[in-house]
């Protein structure tokens, strides 16, 4: 596990952009979540994709879902989302802080 990993909380947020939209292809081999933990852990990180660690699926597996969602324009509506409930947990706190 890495910092860079998405928490259960995120994961249940965005996990339905990622899901298939229809049945045609092979079945997935790789878990959606481990993917989009292993892009996460390339812009955390900065490194390369061909550095990516071992502990992931082939960087060019994951090079390929990240660009096939960035083309359909996946990741701005995940972002949107996970900027949302940081927004909304950031807020709680405030709120809490002035009651307290």
């Amino acid at each position: 596990m890495y910092n860079s990993d998405v928490t259960d909380e995120e994961w249940e947020l965005i996990k339905s952009y990622f899901n298939k939209k229809d049945n045609r292809g092979c079945k997935a081999i790789h878990q959606r979540r481990e993917i989009v933990n292993a892009i996460f852990y390339i812009t955390k990180t900065g490194v390369q994709w061909r550095y990516l660690p071992n502990d992931f699926m082939p960087w060019g597996t994951v090079y390929d879902y990240f660009s096939q969602w960035k083309r359909n324009g996946v990741w701005e509506e995940v972002n949107e989302a996970l900027v949302r409930l940081h927004r909304q947990k950031v807020e709680k706190k405030r709120l809490q802080a002035m009651v307290s």
